[in-house]
C-alpha cells in the first residue's frame, strides 16, 4: 500500500527496511550547492541529511545565521556575569523516528565512543523518567492523585473530539470545542502545562497532539512517557550536529540577516533566484542563485524577539515581529502558496509566555525541592521527571529540574531550575505584579512561595539564588488557530530548488500527522526537504501510526478513565447479543486483555 503524500517525489515508509539502507549518491548532486537560512534544529538536520544521505560535499553547504551562535530555539548557555539560561526544553518520546534515525549516526558530545542515540538511550535506560509529584497546591503540597479524574462523560467528549475531521477544526480554538467543564479538569491542567496550550489556541493542533501521542496516554499523569538528555539539549543535540557539519567542511556565517528570497514563478515552475542578505555592518551580501543552488528557508521563529532580563531587571516584551518573521512576510507577498505569517505573529498577547532560569547556589532551597520531588537534586539522576505545576498559581507557574550537573562546569552545589508561567499579565500571589513586569529576583521569590518556603524566609533564600527571566512574545505562535494554506508546504508545488523548514512549514504527508513544538517536527521537515529536492531514493518514516492501532486506542480509552471500564450506551439485550457474537473470538480476547470487558 502506498501512503499518500502531497508530492509524488516523496515516499513514506514504516519499519526499518528503508532506514537501514545506505542511500546511493543522487544523480547530479556534485553540481549542486546549498544555502540554509538559520541554524535551528531543522536547518542543522537538513545539512546533516545533505551530507549523509544525499552525499553532498560539505564544503558546498553554507549556513546563514542572524545570531552569533547556532541552535535556534534549542539553546542552553552560560551568559557572562549573569549565569545559566535556557529559553526552554523539548520533551522526547520513543517514537521520534526521524530524529533517532539522524542521531543514530552522529557521535555524542558526552561520549564520542557512543552515538547521540546510544548515549540518550542508556541515560534513560539506567535512569527511567518518572514524576513523584505533577501538581501542587497550597504552597508545595501535592495536589494530584496520579489520575486524570475525567469521568465517563468527559472522557467521551475527548474521544469524540479526536474523531473530528481536520477540515471542521480549521480556525477553531480549543474553547470553541471543549466544554467549560472539561477546561476545568485535572486532565486539562496536566495537558495544557505540559504542552503549553492556552484555551484560545488551535483546536486542530490540539487534536493532532492527542492523535499523535495516543500511545503515551498511560504515561502522561506521571510523565513516564517522557525522556530527557543527560545534559542541556544544546550540548546533547546541537553540538554533535554542528561538529558533524564542520568536520565535513560546512561553513557557518554568523551575523547575517536574510531579509528576503526572491523567486521566479510561472504556472509550472517556482525557482529561488536570489537571497537578499546583509551583514552586521549593513553591507549587502546578497547571493544570486541558479537552479542548481538549493535554498532551505526557516520561515518564522517561536523565539524571535526574546527579551532577556536579570536579577534586577525585567525581561523586555518585544512585540514587533522582526527577523525571520520579516523574511517570511517578504516571501509570502510573492505567492499565495507561501503561507500567511500574520496568522501567527500579529497577536503576541495570545502567543507569549515567560520563562526564568533560576540557579540555587547552596543547599537551603534544594531542601524544599526534595520535600516535593522525594529526590535529592544532587544525585545526577532524575529530579522532577518533568514539570511540576502550581495549580493555584495566578501565573499558572510550572517548574522543572533536569539531571544535575545540567551544564558542563556547573559548580557542585548549584542546582539549575527552569520556571515558566503561562499567564504573564496578572499579578502574582506573593509578588503582586504581573509576571512580565517582574525582575529575576521577584520571579524567584514567587517560585519559592509556591514550593513551600515560609514567608519569613523567602527574602533571605532568594538572595541565595540568581535568575534570568526571558520574555518570548511568539513562543506559542505555532499554536494559533489556522486553516489549510497558512503554512507553506515543505516543498511547494512545482518548486525546483527551495524548501521551507521548521515549525511553520506543512509536512508533505497526507493527511499531515506530526505535531509542531517538537524537534521531531523540525527533523521531519528537513528530511522531507532534502529527499525531495535531491532525489534520495530512500523513504521518510511515517509518523508513528498509533492512532490507527486498536491496541493503543483501547489502552488510551481505559487510561483516560483512570482504569475504569467504559460505559457503553447500549440496551442490555443488544449488549448480550454482541457478547454472544464475539464469544470465543480474537475480538473478545482483545477486549478482555485491555480491560474493556
Amino acid at each position: 500500500m502506498k501512503l499518500k503524500t502531497h508530492d509524488d517525489r516523496l515516499t513514506l515508509t514504516n519499519g526499518n527496511y528503508h532506514s537501514l539502507v545506505n542511500a546511493r549518491k543522487p544523480k547530479g548532486i556534485e553540481d549542486k550547492q546549498a544555502y540554509l537560512v538559520g541554524t535551528g534544529i531543522a536547518s542543522l538536520a537538513a545539512g546533516c541529511f545533505l551530507i549523509r544521505d544525499a552525499h553532498m560535499d560539505g564544503r558546498k553547504i553554507t549556513f546563514l545565521e542572524q545570531l552569533d551562535i547556532p541552535g535556534g530555539s534549542l539553546d542552553g548557555q552560560v551568559r557572562q556575569n549573569v549565569g545559566y539560561v535556557a529559553r526552554g526544553g523539548r520533551e522526547q518520546g520513543h517514537h521520534f523516528e526521524v530524529l533517532w534515525d539522524l542521531f543514530s549516526s552522529l557521535p555524542s558530545t558526552e561520549d564520542p565512543n557512543m552515538t547521540v542515540l546510544d548515549h540518550f538511550y542508556y541515560t534513560n535506560h539506567d535512569d527511567p523518567n518518572f514524576s513523584n509529584c505533577r501538581i501542587t497546591k497550597n504552597q508545595g503540597e501535592r495536589y494530584d492523585n496520579g489520575k486524570f479524574n475525567l469521568g465517563q462523560d468527559l472522557a467521551k467528549e475527548i474521544a469524540a473530539f479526536t474523531m473530528m475531521t481536520d477540515e471542521e477544526l480549521q480556525n477553531k480554538s480549543i474553547e470553541d470545542i471543549f466544554s467549560e467543564e472539561l477546561l476545568n479538569t485535572d486532565f486539562w491542567t496536566i495537558w495544557r502545562t505540559m504542552f503549553a496550550f492556552e484555551n484560545w489556541h488551535s483546536a486542530l493542533e490540539m487534536k493532532l497532539y492527542m492523535n499523535r501521542f495516543i500511545h503515551h496516554v498511560d504515561g502522561l499523569t506521571n510523565l513516564s512517557a517522557l525522556q530527557f538528555s543527560r545534559h542541556d539539549q544544546y550540548t546533547s543535540f546541537v553540538k554533535p550536529m554542528v561538529k558533524y557539519l564542520e568536520d565535513h567542511g560546512a561553513k557557518f556565517e554568523y551575523g547575517v540577516t536574510v531579509d528576503n528570497v526572491e523567486f521566479s514563478i510561472t504556472d509550472n515552475k517556482k525557482v529561488a533566484k536570489r537571497i537578499v542578505a546583509r551583514d552586521k555592518r549593513e553591507n549587502d551580501i546578497s547571493i544570486d542563485l541558479t537552479e542548481n543552488d538549493l535554498v532551505f528557508i526557516t520561515n518564522g521563529s517561536m523565539t524571535e524577539g526574546s527579551g532577556y532580563g536579570d536579577d534586577n531587571t525585567p525581561a523586555p516584551f518585544n512585540k514587533e515581529p522582526k527577523g525571520c518573521w520579516t523574511l517570511w512576510r517578504n516571501i509570502a507577498t510573492q505567492c499565495d502558496e507561501f503561507g500567511n505569517p500574520d496568522k501567527f505573529c500579529t497577536d503576541p498577547e495570545k502567543s507569549n509566555w515567560e520563562s526564568c532560569t533560576v540557579t540555587c547556589h547552596d543547599e537551603r532551597v534544594p531542601e524544599y525541592i526534595e520535600k516535593i520531588t522525594k529526590r535529592s537534586p544532587y544525585t545526577g539522576r532524575t529530579v522532577t521527571g518533568g514539570i511540576v505545576t502550581a495549580e493555584d498559581s495566578s501565573w499558572l507557574m510550572s517548574w522543572t529540574i533536569n539531571r544535575q550537573e545540567q551544564y558542563y562546569g556547573q559548580p557542585e552545589k548549584d542546582v539549575v531550575v527552569w520556571v515558566y508561567g503561562l499567564f504573564t499579565d496578572v499579578p502574582g500571589d506573593y509578588i503582586k505584579k504581573p509576571l512580565r513586569d517582574c525582575t529575576g529576583k521577584e520571579i524567584t521569590k514567587e517560585w519559592l512561595y509556591h514550593i513551600g518556603v515560609p514567608a519569613d524566609k523567602i527574602e533571605e533564600l532568594a538572595e541565595s539564588c540568581t535568575a534570568i527571566p526571558i520574555m518570548m512574545p511568539f513562543i506559542t505562535s505555532q499554536f494559533m488557530p489556522r486553516e489549510f494554506g497558512d503554512r507553506p508546504y515543505v516543498v511547494p508545488k512545482n518548486a525546483v530548488n527551495f524548501a521551507f523548514l521548521g515549525q511553520y512549514a506543512e509536512t508533505l504527508d497526507d493527511p499531515g500527522r506530526d505535531t509542531v513544538f517538537t524537534i521531531e517536527y523540525s527533523g521531519r521537515t528537513a528530511m522531507e526537504a532534502v529527499y525531495v529536492l535531491t532525489g534520495v531514493e530512500k523513504g521518510v518514516p511515517e509518523v508513528y501510526a498509533s492512532r490507527y492501532d486498536i491496541r493503543y486506542l483501547l489502552n488510551a480509552g481505559v487510561n483516560l478513565l483512570d482504569g475504569e471500564k467504559p460505559e457503553m450506551d447500549l440496551p442490555p439485550l443488544v449488549k448480550r447479543k454482541i457478547q454472544k457474537q464475539i464469544a470465543g473470538t480474537e475480538i473478545e480476547k482483545l477486549l478482555k486483555e485491555y480491560e474493556i470487558l
